[in-house]
C-alpha cells in the first residue's frame, strides 16, 4: 500500500539529477563515463571569498541568521543589483534563501492560487514545471525552436495569456538553451504586460554574469515593469559557489514579507558562514570572474563547432550559460547500432550506453526535439565526448 501523499507522487524526480546519479553509479562500476549532464562550474570557489568565510567563522558567526538574510547581505546586494542591473531596490525588498531554487519554491507557496496559469518559454528551467504545479499553479507551456533561438516573441505571449494567467517565469541567459534576451525583446514583452496589470514576471538572473553577449538585461529596468517583477539570482553559478547554497530575490515589500514568512516556517535564514562569504562576492566587481567566463567562452565555441561537424544536429549559438541544446530530431525513427530513437529521451540514452556520454533528454525543459549538454568540464573531455558522440552517430 503507497502511504505517500498525492503531492510526492505526482511529483517527477529532476531528469538533471536523476541522469547526474546515473552517471556517478556506472562510474562507480568502472565505465568511462564523461558526464555533461550536471550545470556546475568546474572552477574552484575564488579565493577572496574562502577567506571571508574563514573569518567569519573565526568571528564566531554560529548562531541562527536572520529568517530574510543579514542586513549587510542585504545592503550588498542592493548594492549590487544597483551596480550591474540599474535596479533600485531597499534591503526590505530583499530575501535570502537556501540557493535560488529556494527562491522560486518561496514565490510559487506565496503567489499562486489553485488553478493559477503561469506562463513558461519552454525550453525552461526544470524545476520550474514541478515547483509551480506543486504550488498548485498550471504551468503553460509555449513552445520555441533552434530556429527562433529559442526565444518567444511578444506575439506568441499575448496569445498565451488568459484571464486564469498569474505569472510568467523565464531565464536569460537561459537553462538549458544559453539564449540571453536583449533589452529591445524585453520592452516589446513588456507592451503586451501593460494591458495586463496583474500578471507578476519572475525574471531569473542566475547566468547573469556567464554572458558572452557583451550585453545584460534586467525586465524590472524596463520601464512599466520593476513593480510587477520578482528578480532572482544566487552565486552558485557565477562565483563557482554551487554547494553554499545561496540564492536571493528583489521583489515588491509585500511580496518580500510574504517569503520571509515562508520561509520562517520552512527552513528560516539560510547558512550564516556562506551569507557572509556572500557578502564579499556580490561587492566584488564582476569584472574578476572574467577568467572563468573567457573560459566558458571558449568552451562553448569549440562545442558549438564539433557539433556543427556531426551530421543531423541543428543548433544555435547560444550568448550565455554554459550549456548547448541541440535539435537531435533528425534521428527519431532511426534505428542505430539496434536501437531504435523514438524521442530525445531514447536519443540521450543511447548516447549513454553507447557513447559513454551523459547528457539530458529536453523532455525535462519542456522541448521533446533537444538534448542539453553541458560544457562546464575541460576542452579535453568536451573534445573526446564529441568525438564518441559522432562516432556513435555514424
Amino acid at each position: 500500500m503507497n502511504s505517500l501523499s498525492d503531492r510526492i507522487n505526482n511529483l517527477s524526480t529532476s531528469q538533471t539529477l536523476a541522469m547526474a546519479a546515473l552517471a556517478r553509479e556506472l562510474k562507480a562500476q568502472g565505465k568511462d563515463i564523461i558526464s555533461l549532464s550536471l550545470g556546475e562550474p568546474d572552477f574552484n570557489t575564488p579565493d577572496f571569498i574562502k577567506e571571508a568565510a574563514k573569518k567569519a567563522i573565526d568571528e564566531n558567526y554560529s548562531t541562527y541568521s536572520p529568517v530574510d538574510g543579514y542586513a549587510e547581505l542585504k545592503e550588498a546586494i542592493c548594492r549590487k543589483f544597483k551596480r550591474d542591473n540599474n535596479l533600485d531596490y531597499k534591503p526590505a525588498n530583499i530575501v535570502v534563501s537556501t540557493g535560488a531554487k529556494q527562491s522560486l519554491y518561496n514565490i510559487a507557496q506565496c503567489m499562486l492560487n489553485e488553478d493559477d496559469e503561469v506562463i513558461l518559454p519552454a525550453p525552461y528551467w526544470v524545476s520550474y514545471y514541478e515547483i509551480i504545479k506543486m504550488s498548485g499553479g498550471i504551468p503553460v507551456e509555449v513552445p520555441t525552436s533552434v530556429e527562433s533561438d529559442f526565444k518567444i516573441t511578444a506575439e506568441q505571449l499575448e496569445k498565451a495569456i488568459t484571464p486564469k494567467t498569474k505569472m510568467i517565469w523565464y531565464s536569460s541567459p537561459c537553462n538549458p538553451s544559453g539564449s540571453v534576451y536583449i533589452r529591445e525583446e524585453f520592452t516589446a514583452i513588456a507592451k503586451v504586460l501593460e494591458k495586463y496589470p496583474n500578471i507578476y514576471v519572475v525574471a531569473d538572473e542566475i547566468y547573469e554574469h556567464i554572458n558572452f553577449s557583451g550585453t545584460f538585461c534586467s525586465i524590472a529596468s524596463v520601464p512599466g515593469m520593476f513593480e510587477r517583477t520578482i528578480t532572482v539570482n544566487g552565486v552558485a553559478k557565477a562565483f563557482a559557489m554551487t554547494g553554499w547554497r545561496i540564492g536571493y530575490i528583489g521583489a515588491p515589500e509585500f511580496i518580500a514579507k510574504a517569503c520571509t514568512k515562508m520561509q520562517g516556517q520552512v527552513t528560516s535564514g539560510a547558512n550564516s558562514i556562506a551569507q557572509r562569504a556572500t557578502i564579499a562576492a556580490v561587492d566584488a566587481d564582476p569584472k574578476v570572474l572574467n577568467y572563468m567566463v573567457e573560459a566558458f567562452h571558449k568552451r562553448r565555441d569549440l562545442v558549438v563547432g564539433l557539433i556543427k561537424a556531426i551530421p543531423g544536429l541543428k543548433i544555435n549559438v547560444p550568448e550565455g550559460a554554459f550549456y548547448v541544446f541541440p535539435d537531435v530530431s533528425s534521428y527519431f525513427g532511426k534505428t542505430l547500432r539496434g536501437t531504435l530513437i523514438k524521442d530525445a529521451t531514447d536519443f540521450s540514452m543511447y548516447l549513454l550506453a553507447e557513447a559513454n556520454v551523459a547528457t539530458v533528454t529536453g523532455d525535462a525543459f519542456g522541448n521533446p526535439d533537444c538534448i542539453r549538454f553541458s560544457y562546464a568540464t575541460s576542452e579535453e573531455l568536451l573534445t573526446e565526448a564529441m568525438r564518441r558522440i559522432k562516432e556513435v552517430l555514424a
